[in-house]
């Protein structure tokens, strides 16, 4: 006798279904607005929330930026990122550990789109959960620092391998932890065959231009 499918896989293609509704959604008004969403993934602390602290301060008067932040709990990114004079609004997840596009959705009317030209999406610090969801954004840029070790790539390759670019981060560190490039080149093209790749230190902006290119939509 054929067993029926597990009831936990018709629910989770069901939410992912009206997830991907609502991402459609997202992408309409963001085109509508010419605004370029962009969608920031990675490990806590691989530094998503430096890498936007300088891209803000760098690029201030150069194009109009704000950021959507995702975490369980507190708004301390939000309110790190509003130093530099961009809108930072917090998005609290509670339990769930990534961003949805309802709840991206949720925070837009918060922001003048029409008067934005990049929204970066900041997502909840997981390499797992973040991967199944599309939030609507025109790209998704993973970051992956030099503290992680080099086979992040192949451990998560889910999330590498939805990625527009993998941006190394940390890289002022990189000989102080040992930190193999081309190693863990190697496993992100594994992971992505030909994505490109961004080597950054936030703290001494080098490497910064590159992602600046990205950002612009280069």
């Amino acid at each position: 006798m054929t067993q029926p499918a597990p009831r936990i896989v018709t629910v989770r293609q069901n939410i992912l279904r009206a997830n991907d509704t609502t991402a459609a959604e997202n992408r309409l008004m963001f085109a509508q607005a010419g605004v370029r969403a962009i969608n920031l993934a990675s490990s806590p602390g691989a530094g998503k929330t430096a890498l936007l602290e300088r891209t803000l301060r760098d690029l201030s008067g150069q194009l109009e930026m704000a950021v959507a932040v995702g975490d369980l709990a507190t708004d301390n990114d939000a309110a790190r990122l509003r130093q530099w004079g961009a809108q930072a609004e917090q998005i609290v997840t509670g339990t769930i550990c990534h961003l949805d596009a309802g709840m991206v959705q949720r925070v837009l009317p918060l922001f003048n789109l029409a008067e934005l030209d990049v929204l970066f999406l900041e997502n909840v610090g997981n390499l797992v959960c973040p991967s199944s969801y599309d939030l609507g954004e025109a790209a998704r840029a993973v970051l992956i620092s030099t503290t992680e070790g080099e086979d992040k790539p192949l451990k998560y390759p889910t999330m590498f391998n939805t990625a527009d670019v993998v941006v190394i981060t940390k890289m002022d560190i990189a000989e102080a932890v040992e930190f193999d490039l081309g190693l863990c080149r190697e496993n992100i093209d594994r992971a992505r065959p030909g994505v490109p790749v961004i080597e950054v230190s936030s703290k001494r902006g080098t490497g910064m231009e590159a992602w600046y290119d990205f950002v612009r939509g280069g």
